[in-house]
């Protein structure tokens, strides 16, 4: 009997063995991106392909509190509410699928700070409601101040804020100038280093021209211009940026992410319809996983600044070619301010994808239960 016994011990240490083996290859795919992360190479986040989900949206978005106008698209009359049932999904793995108790849980007491312009806003109206889908009934209250709006859950004490920056560097009155731009300066940072997740965002309003953009002049190492080149003011401006991070945030308290350029579909020769001249009548994103006329200029620039850097402590969200393929996911004409706007995106939506590759992000998980 001793040995049958031994025998059994050692038969079932080496299926336990290969078992285990098994389950860890398995959850090998589950392991998501990100510079705090670590990355397998079978699995990145943001290569992959939009699947119809009957299980989507997330949320009803009829319900959310917290959604403007600008982005309330079944409200203004979408007609096609297909754009709601994409779900993203990355090659060689699976997102896992949004959790707003379990996020409440975890950072309760704690603020998520998303600043930047619109497209900020467009992201943070979406984690909004992700998060009241889940607790519908918990108390929230709303603050708004001169650069601020914020949105506290007080069952929980989570605090989810917007601070407004086109630039994320300072504009200011100078006198017997006026507006300036100063690329090399940052003095909001005292507020953005309090919360303890950031997501920073910006791009789109340095190509504002003429009475569309909000300085009269820009400041480079000191010399005073009237003007220049827009992708070269992107990429000082992002390096004053990058080393601030560097010199003022505590890894230790604080996460950091960057939002990849949100891309604008205008012209439909760059999803290979020449014909088409906008979003409009767009009900299907791009099939695959390829966008025809590659990436747009800020995304190299945002790489290469993030590379340099001389440690490692942003993450970048990189959004720019999964929400490529989503030229059905904008209001167009169906918004709050009767215009063409293929540049944002309606709410629910996109950008809830956006969120659901930060939770995956501040909460990197080898287990497949949550998965979709």
């Amino acid at each position: 009997m001793g040995k049958v016994a031994r025998r059994f011990g050692l038969l079932l240490n080496i299926v336990v063995i290969i078992v285990s083996f098994c389950l860890l290859q398995a959850n090998a795919h589950e392991i998501v991106s990100g510079n705090n992360t670590k990355r397998m190479k079978s699995c990145d986040l943001f290569e992959g392909s939009w699947v119809f989900d009957n299980s989507y949206p997330l949320y009803n978005s009829t319900t959310c509190p917290f959604i403007r106008k600008e982005f309330d698209c079944i409200k203004y009359g979408k007609p096609n509410l297909d754009y709601l049932k994409y779900r993203w999904q990355p090659k060689g793995c699976n997102l896992p699928r949004f959790d707003g108790k379990n996020f409440m849980k975890r950072y309760k007491g704690k603020k998520i700070m998303y600043i930047g312009d619109s497209l900020s806003l467009n992201n943070f109206e979406s984690l909004l409601c992700l998060l009241h889908a889940a607790l519908p009934k918990s108390k929230f209250k709303q603050q708004i101040n001169k650069q601020t709006l914020s949105v506290t859950f007080e069952d929980y004490g989570v605090e989810v804020i917007l601070f407004h920056s086109n630039y994320l560097v300072d504009i200011e009155m100078e006198p017997n100038v006026g507006r300036v731009l100063k690329l090399n300066s940052i003095k909001s940072g005292e507020i953005w280093k309090q919360a303890d997740v950031l997501i920073f965002n910006t791009w789109l309003w340095y190509l504002r021209a003429d009475s569309k953009q909000p300085w009269d002049f820009v400041e480079n190492n000191g010399t005073i211009s009237k003007d220049m080149n827009r992708i070269e003011a992107f990429r000082i401006g992002l390096n004053t940026w990058a080393k601030w991070v560097e010199r003022d945030i505590n890894t230790k308290k604080t996460k950091v992410f960057f939002q990849g350029a949100s891309p604008m579909h205008y012209h439909g020769s760059e999803w290979g319809k020449p014909e088409v001249k906008n979003c409009f009548n767009e009900t299907t994103p791009v099939k695959g996983s390829t966008y025809p006329s590659g990436l747009p200029i800020p995304v190299n620039i945002v790489k290469q600044v993030l590379k340099n850097m001389s440690k490692p402590i942003v993450s970048l969200l990189d959004i720019t070619k999964l929400s490529q393929l989503r030229k059905d996911g904008h209001p167009s004409i169906y918004n709050g301010l009767h215009g063409l706007d293929c540049t944002h995106w309606c709410i629910g939506g996109v950008p809830d994808a956006w969120n659901n590759i930060l939770y995956a992000s501040l909460f990197p998980t080898n287990s497949s239960k949550h998965s979709i």
